[in-house]
Formats: structure tokens, sequence, C-alpha cells
């Protein structure tokens, strides 16, 4: 089999990655000011930087980190914050079981929230055939390297530039604009504009709750909707895949 870094799907894959870098790279640089500002060790704070692949469970588990609290408190607030991954993970069992465990374990750990939302756009459907699921893994490859690239380079930025940089500009904004913009561009149906809409909603009505668990709500909420409304109102107006 072709490496996958030669087939056209892995440039396919690290292109649409690189549309949205911009805001997942100020993004990053954030976590690594962030990071920086929590008094960690340099060992530490490089180990983080280039290990840990989720900002959001990085941002919540910093405070705990420096606050001292015990460990088990730090991995249950980390757990909980990418508990959206579990739903995604459902979603794309069927794309990877094919796969012996370390790819599986691999495909896992470069997978982000953007990766997710462009790798399932280009791929609606598991493709069955081989040609269908070489391309597949090829832009899903293409995609993770330049997602967990332009990730880690603009932590290490942050790192770099510790406290020149305050956190008070905001920069991450820019990181929840580039998901604004990509989920916006999935709306294409009724049915999808119901799931935006009842995530949305429960979000906010359930922001109280500790751990950003208000988005495992909203996950789950839209999910059990259009699940239902999927049974009684299909969906007939679905895009066709675009290529």
């Amino acid at each position: 089999m072709t490496a996958l870094w030669k087939h056209p799907e892995f440039r396919a894959g690290l292109r649409d990655v690189a549309m949205v870098a911009p805001g997942l790279s100020a993004w990053g640089v954030m976590t690594g000011v962030a990071i920086v500002k929590s008094g960690m060790s340099t060992v530490a704070v490089l180990l983080m930087s280039t290990i840990v692949f989720a900002g959001s469970s990085q941002l919540a588990a910093l405070p705990l980190i420096v606050g001292g609290a015990p460990i088990w408190v730090v991995l249950a607030t980390a757990f909980c914050v990418n508990l959206r991954f579990v739903v995604f993970s459902l979603h794309l069992r069927a794309y990877v079981m094919h796969q012996p465990l370390w790819r599986r374990l691999l495909s896992g750990y470069l997978m982000a929230d953007l990766g997710y939302v462009l790798v399932t756009r280009r791929y609606p459907e598991p493709p069955t055939d081989l040609a269908g699921i070489a391309a597949l893994e090829a832009y899903w490859a293409g995609n993770g390297v330049g997602g967990w690239g332009s990730w880690t380079a603009a932590t290490l930025v942050g790192v770099a530039l510790g406290n020149q940089v305050p956190l008070a500009w905001g920069l991450g904004f820019a990181g929840i604009l580039a998901l604004l913009g990509i989920t916006a561009s999935l709306i294409s149906t009724r049915l999808r504009v119901v799931s935006a809409v009842v995530a949305a909603a429960a979000a906010v009505v359930a922001i109280a709750l500790p751990l950003k668990l208000n988005i495992l709500v909203a996950i789950v909420t839209a999910v059990v909707i259009c699940l239902l409304l999927e049974k009684t109102l299909p969906d007939r107006s679905a895009a066709a895949p675009s290529r």
C-alpha cells in the first residue's frame, strides 16, 4: 500500500487544516502563555506543550495543578472536559475498526475537534472499498499531522514568549471563531439547524454546571432530540458530500 504521506488525500488533509490553522494557532499561543504563567517547571512545560494535544483540558487542569489539587481531581477534570470525544469516538468507530490497536490509538490521539469536523465533512460515511479506505486514512493522517503540528508549534511560541504576551489579549477567541466558522459551514440541512440550536440552548441553560459539563449536556441533548426527529421526520434535504 502506498505510504499515507504520498497519497493525494494526505495533502488535501494538510490543505484543509491549514485553512483553520490561524485560529488554532492563536489558541495554542495563549495556551502556551498560560502554561508558562502557571509557574510549572521548564521540563513540565515542555512535556505538556509537546505531548498533551488538548487545549481545553490543559486550560482546565492548569489552575488545579498550580493550586496543588490531588492528581485524581486533575485527571477527573480533564476527563470531564473531554467527554465530548466519547461521542465523537462512537461516530468514528466504523471508520477505524479495521485498523490494529496501535493505529486506532494513534488516530485517536491526532483527532481534535476541528479534525473531527473536517474528516466527517469530507467522508460523511465510512468507505468500504480498499481505495476509499486508503483515501480516508491518508486524509485523516494529513489532517491530524497538520493540526498537531500547528498546535504544538503555536504552543511552543507561547511558551517562548512567556510573560511578554498578556492573557488579557484574548487571542484564544480566534480559536473559538475558527470553530464557529467551520461549524456554520456544516449546517446545511434543517435537521442540522435544529441540532445547532438545541445544542446552543442546552449549553446556555446548563452553563452553571462545573467542569464545563454543559458542553456534554449540549451534545447529548442535541443527539437525542435529533435521533428522535430523524425517526419521525427523516431529513430529506441532505446535501451531497463535498469532495
